[in-house]
């Protein structure tokens, strides 16, 4: 039986395709509902072009039992950070407030930090983002190496990319069960073995552009 359990992926223009998609499709074969929300409901168009669409405004969004935030663009990143309105960041607070789990993969940590959901929690992000949690969330215990994941509590972050194929699996396996999450990797056949290797360097400064965050309207 599928399970009703709902996990809600907040899109925006510039986000990272596979950062939603990867997840999307691991997360359904783990037998979870996924809903694509957005502030104005439409065509997203992803950092490297592709467009798709996303019907569920912020207004007309469930009540998750997963908060899935995806990363961006730095530029785009800057942009929700910095909103005056706060949209994003707001969604993110009011929707995380009831979820068994707020997760992140790659930059996306940087927009839970900026909402002050990542405060006094330990996490990663996209291996070239380190400094920005570093650098401007203070609040953030920032977890050593590159995890392709770590759980803290119920905060799940990943690492850049496709490391949100290996959180999603993590996902489906604390809300599922392992049976799930073994089965979603065997019908997704991910038993990853890639034909070349490389190695990580040093993370370089903040590539996303300083913004000021807005505090929040009732403060």
């Amino acid at each position: 039986m599928k399970s009703k359990m709902i996990i809600g992926i907040p899109v925006y223009d510039d986000c990272d395709l596979l950062d939603v998609t990867g997840p999307y499709e691991m997360l359904a074969w783990g037998g979870l509902q996924v809903e694509l929300v957005t502030q104005n409901p439409g065509r997203i168009k992803s950092g490297k072009g592709f467009t798709f669409e996303a019907t569920t405004g912020f207004a007309q969004a469930a009540n998750y039992d997963a908060l899935w935030v995806p990363g961006g663009e730095p530029n785009a990143i800057a942009r929700l950070m910095g909103d005056p309105s706060r949209a994003y960041l707001d969604f993110l607070i009011q929707k995380a407030e009831g979820a068994t789990y707020v997760c992140s993969v790659c930059d996306g940590a940087l927009l839970l930090a900026a909402a002050g959901l990542l405060d006094g929690y330990e996490a990663t992000t996209h291996w070239a983002f380190l400094r920005c949690l570093t650098d401007r969330f203070p609040k953030v215990k920032v977890v050593e190496g590159h995890p392709r994941f770590h759980l803290d509590r119920n905060r799940l972050t990943g690492g850049g990319v496709s490391s949100g194929l290996d959180e999603a699996l993590k996902l489906i396996e604390l809300l599922q069960g392992t049976e799930a999450a073994q089965e979603a990797q065997r019908m997704t056949q991910y038993y990853p073995c890639p034909p070349v290797m490389s190695a990580l360097p040093p993370a370089g400064p903040c590539a996303v552009p300083p913004v000021t965050i807005p505090p929040p309207r009732d403060s």
